[in-house]
């Protein structure tokens, strides 16, 4: 039960997951940083008078209805910065490293075996073989 959990911790995809939620929080950490900086006072210009910040009131005697649409433009900037970022900084160059440094062919296990197999009757026929039948 152990060596399965080992096994299913060092595969390959768990160990990339792994280190692409650390990078992302980083990155989330950042984007967050410039959006609170940068992005939220511009917002609170269109804002105008209101204490409330960008947004507008259901029911002008109760601050409770107010419905606040700069949070709201804030996390899909967030998303939209996250997202490019992660794309260009690791999906971008691991696409092109995987290219560039994979071979040019991708064979199936069936096809592998074939060439194999077809390798190996051709060895016999060049009288390269040690069985003769």
């Amino acid at each position: 039960m152990l060596k399965g959990f080992k096994d299913f911790l060092l595969r390959g995809n768990v160990v990339d997951l792994a280190v692409a939620v650390v990078i992302g929080t980083a990155f989330v950490a950042i984007v967050t940083a410039f959006t609170d900086g940068i992005i939220n006072p511009l917002l609170a210009v269109f804002g105008g008078s209101n204490e409330m910040g960008l947004g507008f009131q259901l029911i002008a005697d109760k601050p409770a209805t107010f419905i606040e649409v700069g949070p709201i433009i804030t996390a899909a900037i967030n998303f939209v910065l996250i997202a490019a970022i992660l794309y260009f900084v690791l999906v971008l160059p691991a696409t092109a490293a995987k290219k560039r440094f994979s071979s040019k062919e991708d064979f199936t296990d069936n096809q592998l075996l074939q060439q194999i197999r077809d390798l190996m009757l051709e060895q016999q026929r060049s009288g390269g073989g040690r069985h003769e039948n």
